[in-house]
This record gives structure tokens, C-alpha cells and sequence, in this order.
């Protein structure tokens, strides 16, 4: 699962610092940029086995535009990290389902364009009209 990160720039005396706005609370640093997305990827990674072993849902993702529209997150620097942390929410399942052409194609572009599968999107989609999100 891709998840968006926001770095806010280090220098020498300072760490970058890595905020993950889709999951409240979870935080990272690193004395290099580097640094910071392995930090960040682990950092993810704990949070989400902390919240499915909690009964947690695997996280609904938000557009990157409603992110950069938080004031304190203004000047930071934006960029995608990876995350393997569906493996803590349960097995996935294979199905089959039937989709006009059309809208999977429609689907697949978006996927696409936001970096993500399609299945990803389509359970982040699912998940977002569940909570109401």
C-alpha cells in the first residue's frame, strides 16, 4: 500500500522529520532524507500492525490535496512511500466482479494516477463509502 508521507526538510544541525497524515500519530525522523523514508516506512508499518492487532480497519487513504491544504503542514515536501501493511489486516481474498468497460477504465486511469492498483483503490474507495469518509 502506498502512503503519503510529508518531510519536513532537515539540515545539518536538524533531522528531516516525516509526519503520515492518513494514520493521526504516526511520526518519523532521520539525520538524512534516506533515512527518513526507511524510518517512515517502518514507523507505518508498526503503526498499522498496532491498530489491526487493536481491531483497526486498514487505513482509508485521502487525496494529497486535502493533505496540502493543512496549514501545518505548508512548506513541507510531499513524496509516496510503500508499505506492505495489508498482510496485518487479514489474508486477501481473490474475486471476481463485473464492471461496465467504461468505468474500469475510468477506475484504472485515477488508479493510475494516484499511484495506486487497482484493487487498491477499489478497497480504499469501498472503505471510504463505509466510514462515510
Amino acid at each position: 500500500m502506498k502512503f503519503l508521507i510529508a518531510i519536513e526538510p532537515g539540515d545539518e544541525n536538524t533531522a528531516f522529520g516525516v509526519v503520515v497524515p492518513d494514520l493521526p500519530g504516526c511520526f518519523s525522523a532521520g539525520d538524512t532524507l534516506e533515512e527518513a523514508f526507511d524510518n517512515a516506512r517502518e514507523a507505518i508499518e508498526a503503526h498499522c500492525q498496532l491498530l489491526a492487532a487493536d481491531g483497526g480497519a486498514m487505513p482509508v487513504l485521502r487525496p494529497m490535496a486535502e493533505h496540502q491544504a493543512d496549514a501545518d503542514l505548508s512548506g513541507w515536501v510531499w513524496a509516496m512511500v510503500e508499505a506492505p501493511v495489508e498482510r496485518f489486516f487479514g489474508p486477501a481474498e481473490k474475486i471476481n466482479i463485473t464492471v461496465p468497460a467504461g468505468v474500469l477504465a475510468r477506475i484504472d486511469e485515477y488508479a493510475r494516477s494516484h499511484g495506486e492498483s487497482r484493487s487498491g483503490f477499489l478497497v480504499r474507495a469501498a472503505q471510504a463509502a463505509m466510514t462515510g469518509a
